[in-house]
This record gives structure tokens, sequence and C-alpha cells, in this order.
């Protein structure tokens, strides 16, 4: 099955980048400004881009405080739908922390996934942007890249 990967250094501890994964706070700060949900294992996360229906519901499945976050797509577009989100946290070069993003398990390679590796890049550097400077992008800041946002 295909995956959408990707990496990136953050000039922030551990412990800073996974709040910012691993919290609905946080998530809202870089992500989407709508994040609802707990954020513990075993809970489920909705994350919304303008409407009152979540984009995308994601059960947490693993939290590892300051190495790993791990969620199941269980609603949402089809093509998401029991996909796995996984962020891993590694040490970087002079203290950056390094994020490790995988979006797993799709079935094919369909254009929608082109689209939301690109976007996933977009707010990863968004997490980054936030995290260092403060000026995070999070939808609905972030850059419209076609008409599916």
């Amino acid at each position: 099955m295909p995956d959408i990967r990707h990496r990136v250094g953050i000039d922030a501890p551990a412990a800073t980048v996974y709040e910012a994964i691993a919290t609905p706070e946080g998530l809202s700060a870089w992500w989407t400004r709508d994040v609802r949900g707990e954020g513990r294992v075993g809970s489920a996360l909705a994350v919304h881009f303008g409407s009152d229906k979540p984009g995308a519901v994601m059960d947490v499945t693993e939290l590892d405080p300051e190495r790993r976050v791990t969620w199941r797509c269980s609603s949402g577009a089809p093509e998401w739908i029991g996909t796995e989100i996984r962020f891993e946290l590694k040490p970087g070069v002079r203290g950056e922390t390094v994020v490790l993003f995988t979006h797993a398990d799709w079935r094919e390679p369909v254009e929608f996934m082109h689209h939301c590796s690109i976007k996933w890049a977009q707010f990863l550097i968004s997490l980054k942007h936030g995290l260092e400077s403060g000026t995070a992008t999070p939808f609905p800041e972030d850059e419209h890249i076609s008409i599916w946002r």
C-alpha cells in the first residue's frame, strides 16, 4: 500500500513538538483552528475545515511522549478511512527535533493522495514555523493550492 512520507527538522525540544502534535490545543495552532476531542489513547479527534461536519475523525491509537503519536482515520474522505497517520520524533543535530511523518496504508495512489501529500508538507512547515517563530498558518490561513484547498 502506498504511503505519504515527509521529514522536517524543528528547532524546538521534543517535548514542545510532542505537545503541538499530541493535543487538540497544539494541533489547532498549526493544522486547523477547529480540533475537537480529548487527544488521549482510545479517544477520537475531530478536525474541522470550515464546516460543522468534521473533515476527518482520527482515533488516537498511540501516544509515546516525546517519541510518537499515531492515529487511525475512522471517518472522513473515503480515501482516508482506515489509513494510519504517524508522527515519529527523533533527536536531530544541534538540538533540533526531527519529525518523521507518515500517512500510511492508502489503498492506491489516487490523485487525492498527491494533493494530501503537498497539504501535509505545507502543514508540517506550519508546525515548524509556529514553534520556531510563532508564525504558523493553520486552516483557514493556509495556502490554497486547488479547489480541494
